[in-house]
């Protein structure tokens, strides 16, 4: 790749402890009409492996493959799907930009939250394209970090704002996403894309807590913060005042967050 990228939030405990709460119903559910018995699936980006093993359940006896760039996250993936008894999914380190899979080999492949995190996500659908059979779905969900609201209205989360984006951006990712995927998908070579969109709302005193808590301490503890250090996106005492302010909305009880995602199914 001549384009320099880097996952902004990396693997820190708080960044997994989010991904881990993904389903396919909070977070594929235009996928789950497809996700019929027998289908054969690659699952691009799968971190965790909650969506993945979710996946894995509705498809069996198909199979899924869970492929990510971290090898330590595929094996800690590969241990919950044996503890969770899940047997028709593998999970492998791999490469989004160069699948190891031939031609035309999947039902469905499909990438939650990946588009926004690479340099050039049309290459990365193009590829998702090859391996696909034709007639075959590719999916894709990513956020519009942009077109978030919340309240209350707190300086610090402004400030949470501004940097994510600035640092998403000097990491040659694009944090309002999904409100691109169908034009990408389009150069990429789909002639048949369906889109849509969909909101995650984080109000209630579990979800403001687990959502929130987690974004004060990634402020200041994850890739996040040494990142948007190294880069000069923020300063300590900004990356503080982010962690104080999302402590604050937790504590709230008016506080309410949305964060929309654009989606698409696209169509060898």
């Amino acid at each position: 790749m001549a384009i320099s990228e880097r996952y902004t939030l990396g693997h820190h405990e708080s960044v997994l402890r989010t991904h881990s709460w993904r389903t396919v119903d909070n977070s594929a559910a235009y996928l789950a009409p497809y996700l019929v018995p027998g289908v054969q699936v690659l699952d691009v980006g799968s971190g965790p492996g909650t969506i993945t093993l979710d996946i894995a359940e509705r498809i069996n006896p198909g199979s899924v493959i869970g492929m990510d760039a971290s090898s330590d996250v595929c094996i800690s993936a590969s241990t919950l799907a044996r503890d969770s008894g899940v047997m028709n999914v593998d999970f492998v380190p791999g490469d989004a930009y160069a699948l190891d899979y031939p031609d035309d080999t999947f039902d469905i492949v499909h990438a939650h939250q990946v588009l926004q995190h690479v340099g050039d996500p049309v290459a990365v659908l193009r590829e998702m394209r090859r391996v696909v059979k034709p007639g075959g779905i590719v999916a894709a969900r990513d956020v519009i970090y942009g077109a978030a609201s919340w309240f209350p209205l707190l300086r610090g989360l402004d400030t949470w704002m501004r940097v994510y984006q600035s640092l998403a951006r000097s990491n040659a990712g694009e944090p309002n996403a999904g409100r691109s995927l169908k034009a990408w998908a389009m150069e990429a070579g789909f002639t048949h894309v369906e889109s849509s969109a969909s909101i995650w709302c984080f109000s209630t005193d579990a979800d403001r807590d687990w959502w929130g808590s987690a974004w004060a301490d990634r402020a200041v503890e994850s890739s996040f913060a040494e990142q948007s250090i190294e880069t000069g996106a923020a300063s300590q005492a900004e990356l503080n005042e982010i962690s104080a302010a999302w402590t604050e909305w937790v504590g709230d009880d008016r506080g309410w967050y949305a964060m929309p995602h654009g989606e698409i199914l696209a169509r060898k």
